[in-house]
């Protein structure tokens, strides 16, 4: 039972914590967030934010997870299922992605004021999501550039079309400028535009890739090395 209650203090103060943090980002911004700042916030002592969260980074990276959760829930799901299309998916989950930029500029501040140590789990599981997505255009026979450049473009394509409208006076921002953006991405990754299956060479070796780890009767070794031909081909073509 002491155990019990001792896990329930301890999520709750963590809770308190969060909650102290995410309001002072977005009363006072991003600089703001301090561990002294928060701690004073929260009523704790500052080595209870250490003990819990490891470090400043840590910090930030539960911030950023909690005010991205309460965004997603805030949003009906349905809204981001594009009946089955994969371009019309990967065009609604970029537009979710720039609307949350400029709904949250200081938890971009803070995420980009983050130390240089592995990227928040935050960003991490938005990659996650696009790579998914990236990967039903490969499937579909959609793709002329490999899967991981394809999904290098649009995260570069994404964050830099939020940091540039954030750094334009709310008056002054060009508001076709993400939809630009994201048909320049589509020309420069899809095998054709409008998207239809294509069937040239690039666009073949880019699908087969795809589904190279699952092919029957191959050891790992031949499967790696079906991928490098592929590889190396794509770079080729």
């Amino acid at each position: 039972m002491a155990a019990t209650q001792d896990t329930a203090s301890r999520d709750d103060v963590r809770s308190g914590i969060i909650a102290a943090a995410t309001r002072l980002l977005r009363e006072k911004g991003a600089n703001a967030v301090t561990t002294r700042a928060v701690a004073e916030a929260a009523g704790v002592q500052a080595p209870t934010i250490y003990r819990l969260f490891g470090d400043k980074d840590g910090l930030v990276d539960a911030v950023a997870e909690h005010v991205m959760a309460t965004y997603v829930d805030s949003k009906s799901a349905a809204a981001d299922v594009a009946d089955g299309d994969p371009v019309a998916d990967l065009r609604s989950g970029w537009r979710t992605h720039l609307e949350f930029g400029l709904a949250n500029p200081e938890l971009y501040a803070l995420i980009a004021t983050r130390g240089r140590g592995a990227p928040s789990p935050a960003v991490v599981a938005g990659i996650e999501v696009l790579r998914a997505r990236v990967r039903r255009l490969a499937t579909a026979g959609l793709l002329r550039v490999d899967e991981q450049r394809a999904l290098m473009m649009i995260h570069a394509a994404g964050n830099g079309t939020i940091l540039t409208l954030l750094g334009t006076p709310a008056d002054q921002r060009d508001l076709g400028l993400g939809d630009a953006m994201f048909d320049a991405v589509l020309g420069s990754i899809l095998a054709t535009v409008p998207a239809t299956p294509d069937t040239t060479t690039n666009a073949i070796a880019v699908t087969f890739a795809t589904v190279v780890p699952d092919l029957p009767g191959l050891s790992d070794a031949e499967r790696a090395l079906m991928g490098e031909w592929l590889s190396r081909s794509l770079t080729r073509l």
